[in-house]
């Protein structure tokens, strides 16, 4: 007699199987994704970046101020030539 397996066992069979391996798969990348304390060698180049990230903001911020206060310039005397030349004009139209 040959063993016959019916449907019933072999839907189950893979239901079982089928959650086990995904319980096996999820805690492995569960396992595998668990934060670790970094080595001395990379805290101390992270907290370097970090400076020079801050340095360059603080560059970046002064040199922010400096275009605008150029900008600011730049507009008076347009608005000082644009209102001179129109006094001139009306003075000549006049």
């Amino acid at each position: 007699m040959e063993p016959t397996v019916s449907l019933v066992e072999l839907v189950g069979l893979i239901i079982v199987v089928g959650t086990a391996a995904f319980t096996i798969v999820k805690v492995a990348r569960l396992w595998t994704s668990r934060p670790q304390s970094p080595s001395a060698d990379v805290t101390a180049r992270l907290e370097a970046l970090e400076r020079s990230v801050q340095q360059l903001q603080q560059e970046q911020t002064e040199t922010q101020e400096r275009l605008d206060f150029a900008e600011r310039l730049l507009s008076q005397a347009r608005e000082e030539r644009r209102i001179a030349a129109r006094d001139h004009f009306t003075d000549w139209a006049a």
